[in-house]
């Protein structure tokens, strides 16, 4: 199979995601792949706070180097114009609570194998917690992971929430304007390889540990970069729903009271 490229539309967007950051944010970005790893494939699994954040680590992506296929919703690909660009960029389409959701595995598996980096959210969406640390995750990473051997890299990122709302024009509008007046600091940090050793496919329930293990990972990336708000954040948006209903009990994280 030949390797796969990234598209010039998709360089030109991870270009264009930088400039659209720099107004709203100051972008902040640690660590990066070790070089072994650069040439893929490998699976970049990052925690998921707000709507902007896609944009956040998109840009970077652009600051570390790297032009990742993203594992995105299938409305994305059903929507006008954005759903060309996505296709034409070599994106991923996962149709989530659809018959068809396990073609996903396969096109992320010959993904992996022309060589690309894959990104993804395990949570399989945006936090409910209401500390925001990384709720309970999906197994297809962790499946395609241990089906694949592909390493994972864990990607914490944060700062984010700050700048779009949950949902709805006016909340959005009035979290643009405030983040154009305060550029928050949104920190990305591309962590350690994560340790799936020893986790048998073959056994029942390594899906399930093996994305236990992935969730971890990526909180244990976290916690330094929210080290001054280690329970609640110090921006809440009002309009976000919550929940404890997928809490995931990570050694060392505190529950809100």
């Amino acid at each position: 199979m030949a390797r796969w490229r990234a598209p010039r539309i998709w360089l030109v967007l991870l270009a264009v995601a930088r400039a659209v950051v720099f107004p709203v944010a100051r972008l902040r970005v640690t660590g990066g792949l070790p070089p072994q790893l650069r040439d893929g494939p490998v699976i970049l699994a990052v925690n998921h706070i707000g709507p902007f954040d896609p944009v956040a680590v998109t840009a970077a992506c652009r600051v570390a180097g790297l032009a990742p296929r993203l594992m995105a919703t299938g409305g994305l690909f059903r929507a006008p114009v954005v759903g060309s660009v996505m296709r034409a960029s070599g994106h991923i389409r996962i149709n989530r609570r659809q018959a068809n959701v396990a073609a996903a595995v396969d096109d992320v598996t010959r993904a992996l194998a022309a060589g690309s980096h894959v990104l993804g959210y395990p949570e399989g969406r945006i936090t409910l917690d209401p500390g925001m640390w990384p709720e309970r995750g999906k197994t297809g990473l962790a499946r395609i992971a241990l089906g694949t051997g592909a390493p994972v890299v864990a990607v914490a990122q944060w700062g984010a929430h700050e700048v779009a709302a949950w949902g709805g024009v006016g909340p959005t509008m009035r979290a643009l304007a405030r983040a154009l007046f305060r550029r928050p600091v949104v920190r990305v940090h591309f962590g350690a390889v994560v340790d799936l050793s020893g986790i048998d496919p073959a056994v029942p329930g390594a899906a399930q540990r093996a994305t236990d293990r992935i969730i971890d990972a990526i909180t244990a990336e976290l916690r330094p970069l929210r080290a001054d708000e280690p329970r609640l954040p110090r921006y809440i948006d009002p309009v976000r729903p919550l929940t404890l209903q997928r809490r995931h009990r990570a050694a060392g994280v505190r529950s809100p009271s």
